[in-house]
């Protein structure tokens, strides 16, 4: 994505099966939970540049010992520096008294997140709120054990604003509207209505206060609370949670948006947002990871029972499929397979653009991202090139020669660097993106290997969301090498609507593919159409979320995809750029065939599997109609 768009949050959560003195036996560490979910972090830092947060729950202290650690940070080394906060207590014990390291009990004592159960959170703040309070996991701490929870996500919920009113009416007092507060509230006010009606039932029977408080402990009833938590959020979710006397979570949304994976053996369970993450850190196979189930939590008791529980009815399954396009590491084998197929089927559309031409069209990929998907276009171009020297050498027949065969030989496609980014210049472009001239020179390319005025470049970018980086930068570096025509094609279909489940794509005035339709209504006299949009998103404004209907997809109704993609290479080609420049993208059908498994379209089809995602578009439009230049949820 050449665009700076940002994305989802990832979680980690570790559970210890077996004694800690086992893992030093075997492993020879005190700290393998710690350093594995350090690991499964870090394997995981795409999805949290904004902050981190660590918590820790140590099982069965004395009390007066801290049992519930948290760490957090929101620097742009986030977490180097949370595991050297950590790590730090323990060098100094290392160094000074070493052999106390190999005393569980009084490491427990003594140290911090040394415990059984770990939770870490990779942030991104969709919502530009950068602060340490933003910041998972969060926590409410309370002097029973079972009523302290600790929560770190990867969500977004469209509905807050209904929430915020229901925690009203139960009588609570939250501090933010926020979806994260929300979430952490109504979760809380669920676990303690759990733990009260455990604690009446056994004191009724006679029980003691200290032995009603090992009762709940053991009778938690988790797929209760969550089921009663969740039952009317509206959104994409994973959330993880640790409750103080040992018992963890982790609960999907309904209609699997966001990614959740899940392994577990006689040692460790463990919940990541990415497979890749737990098959790098805990060295194992993809067939021994599995996908939780969406609208299911994956329940681990104190105990050490684990089960996937069934805690809201799934709904249609519409998982990301920009997980698979752009954002999800590309080391997963399936994500890797679709992202070759993505540009696999880009080839016939640059084929046509570039009226097969091999000897005059250079072949590369912008950014670093697309090359998956480069590879697969590169692949399929080997095929074509193939099956048209295999005809050509057949037509000869007995008027073949070397030469002649020699020069069929030589067709196939011309693949080059072209362009890669300066990270150093990038980092400092960050502190005023103002500088314009700056921009220009986000990207070095490579001089000499372009025929001036007669070389086609053909780029493969994953996807062009506001087209502000191809405008600014990378249509004008690529202009300078001189080439007769600038081909940008992209790996995702074009993105018309806003995303409100995790991505930070909230505001319809941001995508080039929107602009480009306005401007095509105003060319053909059919500005009326903008209007009566307006007119009908106004009129849905009141009715309940359930009832509303998108119609912002009328703005792209009287055009086609390539009319669309014409306008929008018309509006990233700037005065003083001489190349012709062509703009092509993924078509629906194509992204579908290459995802199968991941139908989740609604950025790009405006079908939003959630009441919640209409009602959003609509006022996302009104927003825009309105000049008001904030998110729609």
């Amino acid at each position: 994505m050449s665009d700076q768009i940002k994305h989802e949050c990832g979680i980690a959560l570790i559970r210890l099966l077996k004694p800690l003195e086992y893992y030093l036996t075997k492993y020879g560490t005190d700290l393998y939970g710690l350093n594995k979910l350090y690991l499964l972090m870090e394997k995981q830092h795409n999805r949290g540049q904004d902050g981190a947060g660590v918590a820790c729950v140590k099982f069965d202290v004395d009390p007066g010992t801290q049992y519930l650690n948290r760490i957090r940070s929101n620097s742009h080394t986030a977490l180097k520096d949370i595991f050297d906060k950590i790590y730090s207590p323990i060098e100094k014990v290392l160094s000074k008294t070493p052999g106390e390291l190999n005393d569980m009990a009084w490491l427990k004592r003594n140290l911090d997140f040394t415990g059984e159960l770990l939770l870490g959170h990779l942030r991104y703040s969709t919502f530009g709120i950068d602060n340490i309070e933003a910041c998972h996991p969060l926590i409410i701490q309370n002097n029973l054990l079972s009523k302290s929870l600790a929560i770190a996500g990867n969500f977004n919920l469209t509905n807050v604003d209904e929430q915020f009113k229901k925690l009203i009416n139960l009588g609570l007092h939250p501090i933010e509207t926020s979806d994260t507060v929300t979430i952490l509230e109504r979760i809380g006010y669920y676990l303690n209505k759990e733990n009260d009606e455990i604690f009446k039932k056994y004191k009724d029977e006679g029980y003691s206060k200290r032995d009603i408080s090992y009762i709940i402990q053991k009778n938690l009833n988790i797929q209760t609370i969550l089921s009663n938590s969740s039952k009317d959020w509206d959104g994409g979710y994973v959330i993880a949670g640790l409750l103080g006397h040992g018992d963890a979570f982790a609960l999907r949304d309904p209609w699997g948006i966001r990614p959740a994976y899940y392994f577990k053996n006689d040692e460790v369970a463990v919940v990541a947002s990415e497979k890749p993450a737990i098959q790098t850190t805990f060295n194992i196979g993809s067939e021994s990871v599995h996908e939780l189930k969406p609208g299911y939590a994956l329940i681990i008791k104190k105990n050490g029972l684990v089960e996937e529980a069934l805690c809201r009815e799934p709904q249609k399954k519409s998982s990301c499929s920009f997980e698979r396009i752009y954002f999800s590491r590309g080391t997963d084998k399936d994500i890797y397979s679709e992202r070759k197929k993505l540009g696999k089927f880009l080839c016939p559309a640059i084929l046509n653009a570039t009226n097969y031409d091999f000897e005059k069209t250079i072949f590369s990929y912008i950014p670093n991202t697309a090359i998956t998907a480069f590879y697969g276009l590169i692949e399929e171009l080997g095929h074509f090139c193939e099956r048209v020297q295999k005809e050509k050498i057949i037509q000869l027949g007995a008027n073949a020669t070397s030469e002649k065969i020699e020069k069929i030989l030589s067709i196939k496609p011309r693949m080059e660097n072209i362009a890669f980014k300066d990270i150093k210049l990038r980092t400092f472009l960050a502190q005023d993106n103002k500088r314009n001239d700056l921009v220009t020179h986000v990207y070095d390319v490579t001089y000499g290997v372009v025929g001036k005025d007669k070389d086609t470049i053909v780029v493969i970018d994953d996807s062009i969301v506001r087209g502000t980086t191809l405008r600014q930068s990378i249509i004008r570096i690529l202009d300078r090498l001189g080439p007769k025509k600038i081909i940008v094609a992209s790996s995702a279909p074009q993105i018309r609507y806003p995303d409100c489940y995790g991505f930070d794509m909230a505001k319809l005035g941001d995508f080039i593919a929107f602009r480009a339709a306005v401007e095509l209504l105003k060319d053909s006299k059919q500005e009326n159409i903008i209007n009566e949009i307006y007119l009908k998103c106004k009129q849905q404004e009141k009715l309940p979320k359930e009832e509303i209907i998108n119609y912002v997809k009328l703005i792209y109704k009287p055009f086609s995809p390539e009319q669309i993609s014409e306008k929008i290479a018309v509006l990233v080609k700037e005065k003083e750029i001489k190349a012709e420049v062509q703009i092509i993208f993924q078509t629906i059908e194509d992204l579908h065939e290459a995802c199968p498994e991941h139908t989740g379209d609604w950025y790009f089809t405006g079908n939003y599997p959630t009441p919640g995602g209409n009602k959003v578009v609509n006022k996302s439009f009104i927003n825009y109609i309105e000049n008001r230049n904030e998110r729609a949820y």
